[in-house]
């Protein structure tokens, strides 16, 4: 990730393992689909840029096997320490080069939005990959579906989509790009990559958005409430709402987008 004073989901704030995890819990078949269909295998080369947990990154090492090679990094470790199967490294894609080249397969989730020289950091990536290497991005774009419940049937559901319109607002003024999700098939191309596709991914009503919705509302709340988005009240109301498990929440959908440096 950026630079974590601007970095609005602090990986050592309180609730960041548990949303961590329901991120995970969400994004990891998909993501885990995307690298098969690439084509991983026995020997690759891997690079994880921003991976927050080691979800990723100790299954692609399952696939790469001994003659492999992933590295996991993160301007922040708090959630890579300990015996893992795969090498780890503190590294800023926002301010230093990669630390390799020659990458089989680099991928990254929910980074590149928060980053502000995005357009930097994705031309060196593609210039890390080796000749036909894979580059695969997944980033969320919360202005294709700005809304936590999509069916606004009640005063719940009202309270709800205030708040997560707070937390755009919160976003926005840290540099996010509410809309990047959604330029990443051109902006892949721009970058020289050829092959490119893309799709998306939209869970609703999944109790995990539940726990991302819980995790997320804990990391922000004094936020929220320093800000005038909302009252210590409201926010109390909220997690009370959502916590009887009938509010049918969504995220905003994921965009996947993949494509392949030339044999040049």
């Amino acid at each position: 990730m950026s630079d974590n004073r601007g970095y609005l989901l602090d990986n050592q704030a309180a609730g960041a393992g548990r949303r961590l995890d329901a991120l995970s819990e969400l994004f990891d078949p998909v993501t885990r689909r995307h690298i098969s269909t690439l084509g991983i295998t026995e020997g690759w080369r891997c690079w994880e840029v921003g991976a927050g947990g080691p979800s990723i990154a100790a299954w692609m090492a399952g696939q790469v096997g001994r003659t492999g090679r992933v590295l996991a990094t993160d301007i922040d470790l708090t959630w890579l320490r300990g015996d893992l199967p795969f090498d780890v490294a503190q590294h800023d894609i926002a301010a230093q080069p990669p630390p390799g080249s020659g990458f089989d397969l680099i991928y990254a989730r929910l980074v590149l939005v928060h980053v502000p020289g995005r357009d930097e950091a994705l031309r060196a990536m593609v210039a890390a990959l080796r000749p036909g290497g894979w580059l695969l991005i997944e980033d969320a774009d919360p202005g294709l579906q700005p809304l936590l419940c999509p069916d606004e049937s009640g005063p719940e559901q009202a309270l709800a989509n205030h708040l997560r319109e707070g937390f755009r607002v919160l976003m926005r003024e840290r540099g996010a790009d509410l809309a990047f999700g959604r330029t990443l098939p051109r902006r892949l191309r721009e970058a020289g990559l050829i092959d490119v596709r893309a799709d998306a991914y939209f869970p609703i009503a999944s109790p995990t958005c539940t726990s991302l919705e819980q995790a997320t509302i804990e990391q922000v709340r004094s936020l929220l409430v320093e800000r005038d988005i909302a009252t210590e009240e409201q926010v109390e109301r909220h997690l009370a709402n959502i916590a009887t498990g009938t509010m049918d929440l969504a995220t905003s959908p994921l965009i996947s987008a993949w494509g392949h440096r030339t044999g040049d």
